[in-house]
C-alpha cells in the first residue's frame, strides 16, 4: 500500500513531466535562455512569500564559504543547466530529452563518490552502464527521419551536460541542505541563477534582443502554467517526497518522470511513441534502480 511520501514523489514526477512538455511547446516561440529566465523569475517571486510563511524574515545562518557554495550552485545548476535543458528540448523533443535526463541520478551518485567520499558498489557501476544503454537506445537510430543528425548530437550534448551540471550543483549544496532550512537554500539558489543570467544579459548588451522576444506574441498562459508547475509546485512535491519516505525510494519514483514525458509528448505534442523509446525508458529506469537502490 502506498504511503503519502511515495505519492508526493510520483506527483512530483508527473508535474515535472507536464511542465517539460509545455516548455517544449513554449520553446517553439521563446528561446531557451529567455524561457529559463522567465520561469526562474516567477519561481523566485513565489519563493519569497513561501519562505516568509515557513521561516520568517531572518536570513539563514550560512558561513561565508557556505554562501559562496549556495550561490555557485545556483549559477551552475539553474542559470546554465536549465538553459541547456530547454535547449535540448528544442533540438530533439521532449521524449528523447526526458530519457537523457535519467542520467541525473547516476551523475549524483558519481559526484557523491568523488566529492562526498561515498562508496559505490559494483552493481551500481553496472546500473550506470545500463542507463547509458537506455539513453543510446532512444537517441540512436540508423534512419533519422524526425530530426537531423546534427540536432540529435547537439540535443544529447546539451541534455547530458545539463543534468551533469544539475547533479554537480546539488552535490555541492547537499551538506548545506542537510544542516540549514531547505526553502532558504532553494530560494537563494534560484536568486543566484536569476542574478547570473541578468548579469550575462547586461554584459552582452542583450536587453534589446531579449525585449523583442518578450514583447512578441507568446503563449503566456502556457508559459506561466509550465513555470509554476516546473519550478515551484514540483519542487515542493519533491521536498515532501524526500521528507516523508526513504531518499532512495524517492529518487527512483522521481525518475518515473521520463515515462510520463514520453507518454505526454505522444499525447500532447504528437511525438512518435515507438517500441524503441519504450524499451529505452524501461532499460534506463532499470539502470537507475540499480544505482540508487543498492
Amino acid at each position: 500500500m502506498w504511503r503519502v511520501g511515495e505519492f508526493f514523489s510520483v506527483a512530483c514526477a508527473a508535474c515535472w513531466a507536464l511542465a517539460v512538455v509545455l516548455f517544449r511547446r513554449s520553446g517553439e516561440t521563446l528561446p531557451a535562455f529567455e524561457l529559463n529566465l522567465f520561469k526562474n523569475l516567477l519561481a523566485s517571486a513565489l519563493m519569497v512569500p513561501t519562505i516568509l510563511i515557513f521561516h520568517g524574515p531572518a536570513l539563514p545562518g550560512y558561513s561565508l564559504p557556505e554562501w559562496g557554495i549556495v550561490l555557485l550552485s545556483g549559477l551552475v545548476g539553474i542559470a546554465i543547466a536549465d538553459t541547456w535543458y530547454l535547449r535540448a528540448l528544442n533540438l530533439m523533443g521532449a521524449s528523447r530529452t526526458g530519457v537523457v535526463a535519467m542520467l541525473f541520478s547516476p551523475f549524483v551518485v558519481l559526484f557523491s563518490v568523488l566529492f562526498l567520499a561515498e562508496s559505490l558498489r559494483p552493481l551500481q557501476y553496472l546500473g550506470f552502464i545500463v542507463v547509458l544503454a537506455g539513453v543510446l537506445l532512444v537517441t540512436w537510430h540508423r534512419n533519422r527521419q524526425e530530426i537531423s543528425l546534427r540536432a540529435l548530437r547537439l540535443g544529447v550534448a546539451f541534455g547530458a551536460g545539463s543534468v551533469l551540471l544539475m547533479a554537480l550543483g546539488i552535490v555541492m549544496v547537499k551538506p548545506i541542505l542537510e544542516t540549514h532550512e531547505f526553502l532558504w537554500t532553494m530560494g537563494v539558489r534560484l536568486a543566484a541563477g536569476v542574478a547570473g543570467m541578468l548579469v550575462y544579459v547586461h554584459v552582452g548588451r542583450g536587453w534589446q534582443r531579449m525585449g523583442i522576444h518578450f514583447r512578441a506574441s507568446q503563449p503566456w498562459p502556457t508559459i506561466i502554467f509550465a513555470s509554476v508547475m516546473g519550478s515551484y509546485v514540483s519542487m515542493m512535491l519533491w521536498l515532501a517526497g524526500y521528507k516523508l519516505t526513504q531518499a532512495s525510494i524517492a529518487s527512483v519514483l522521481n525518475e518515473t518522470a521520463s515515462a510520463f514525458i514520453v507518454l505526454l509528448a505522444w499525447l500532447v505534442l504528437g511525438e512518435p511513441l515507438t517500441r524503441r523509446k519504450l524499451a529505452g525508458v524501461s532499460l534506463a529506469f532499470a539502470g537507475v534502480s540499480l544505482v540508487v537502490l543498492l
